[in-house]
């Protein structure tokens, strides 16, 4: 089988590199190669540093692409043209079309900041100067897009660091005639995607072992997220046979645990349910301090079936606006499973929803007890067929306790919702 042209990512940033923000353009730009048939080899990760940048590059010479992100700015520290261009022995030059467009854009800035138009003109100078060979790919804001073809097909494609504006001018990269050719050599392979919930990572990779492994143009993925796992395919052009019983196989034992073989998060199974039986959802949070919510309206178009949600953190909060009774805080308290109950039905009751979903926990660092030790949480969903209710202890952090609690407060309505109470959760 022939190997499929390779691709390497340079993401730059020291911000990046510090720990102060996540790289969201490195995952993008590796999963968007292998959507179109490359194979992403690496994701290089540096700061403005000009020789750890210049390493980098000169480290991805060998790839047929190389992907870079960042440091296109028109600020000292942004030196990604010039390194680029040293690295494949280019001359810079400024182009004239690509100023006049900086121009145009950073002028109109300057109106509307109130700013002198010379605090701008070194800066767009420095954008528009690029490697003699490169092809603009558009702007994005005030920085432009490169791609720079290179011997024998290869290429380099030079875009901004905003995740924002980087896919926004990535697709005009696909489009140049250079980037065509190469793709031209390859075929993007398939992918199929399980998404699993209430097993283990061993026992899923135990069924892979016993359906017979990957291998022979499949490549299997195997990934924890909070409780979920996530399974992917990568399926080479004539290996869909082997990739069918392989799938079939695999998922024999699993059925139980299969929730979805697409993309789509466990919030959209959620809304998806609710849409086809004509039922609203509300939330009642303390310990996750609406994430719930979020994660259900991060969704286009979620607003036909959530109505709302509350937070109530304060024991005075659950009482006045989720109706929970004084005598039942005083007696189990505010973590309990009866306190989460009564927040669901409150929940149900003062937001007019059909289906509620309440979380309430010791999320920490402080607050545990020797009876409630942090990472206890309680949640509990109920709708027009009965309710749910969970008991959990987890570990980790704050961020971790209350993102996985958000994870099973969403699986927790989905099995109500699909009235699979046998269903582990």
């Amino acid at each position: 089988m022939t190997p499929r042209p390779r691709a390497v990512v340079v993401v730059t940033g020291s911000e990046l590199v510090r720990g102060e923000r996540t790289d969201l353009n490195g995952p993008f730009l590796a999963r968007e190669a292998l959507k179109h048939g490359l194979e992403p080899a690496r994701i290089a990760i540096v700061g403005d540093s000009p020789a750890e940048l210049e390493t980098a590059l000169r480290d991805a010479l060998g790839a047929d692409a190389i992907l870079v992100s960042g440091g296109l700015g028109p600020t000292h520290d942004d030196r990604t043209v010039e390194m680029v261009a040293r690295v494949l022995g280019l001359p810079l030059v400024v182009d004239p079309e690509l100023e006049a467009q900086i121009e145009s854009v950073s002028r109109a800035a300057a109106v509307r900041m109130r700013r002198d138009y010379a605090d701008f003109a070194p800066g767009v100078t420095k954008q528009a100067t690029r490697p003699s060979t490169a092809l603009s790919l558009g702007l994005a804001g005030t920085a432009p897009g490169l791609l720079i073809p290179r011997d024998d097909g290869r290429v380099v494609v030079v875009l901004p660091g905003p995740p924002g504006e980087l896919q926004r001018l990535w697709p005009n990269a696909l489009e140049t005639e250079a980037f065509r050719a190469l793709l031209a050599r390859t075929q993007a392979p398939g992918r199929r995607v399980f998404r699993l919930f209430g097993v283990s990572e061993s026992a899923v990779a135990r069924a892979l072992a016993e359906a017979g492994g990957d291998g022979d143009g499949v490549e299997v993925t195997i990934c924890a997220r909070d409780f979920e796992i996530h399974v992917d395919f990568v399926v080479e052009p004539k290996a869909d046979a082997r990739a069918d019983e392989l799938e079939r196989d695999f998922l024999a034992p699993l059925g139980q645990w299969l929730y979805g073989s697409d993309e789509r998060g466990v919030e959209e199974h959620v809304l998806e349910l609710c849409r086809a039986r004509g039922l609203t959802i509300a939330t009642a949070e303390s310990c996750t301090g609406g994430l719930v919510a979020a994660r259900l309206t991060s969704v286009p178009g979620s607003s036909d079936v959530v109505l709302g949600g509350i937070v109530a953190y304060s024991n005075g909060v659950k009482e006045r606006e989720l109706a929970v009774p004084a005598g039942l805080l005083a007696e189990h308290g505010a973590v309990s499973a009866e306190v989460a109950a009564a927040m669901a039905r409150g929940a149900r009751e003062r937001l007019g929803a059909d289906v509620a979903v309440s979380v309430t926990g010791v999320a920490g660092p402080g607050g545990g007890t020797a009876e409630k030790p942090v990472g206890l949480v309680y949640m509990h969903a109920e709708g027009p067929d009965g309710c749910l209710g969970r008991e959990l202890s987890f570990p980790g952090d704050r961020a971790a306790i209350r993102a996985r609690s958000v994870v099973i407060a969403l699986h927790l309505v989905r099995a109500l919702l699909a009235r699979s109470r046998d269903e582990p959760v």
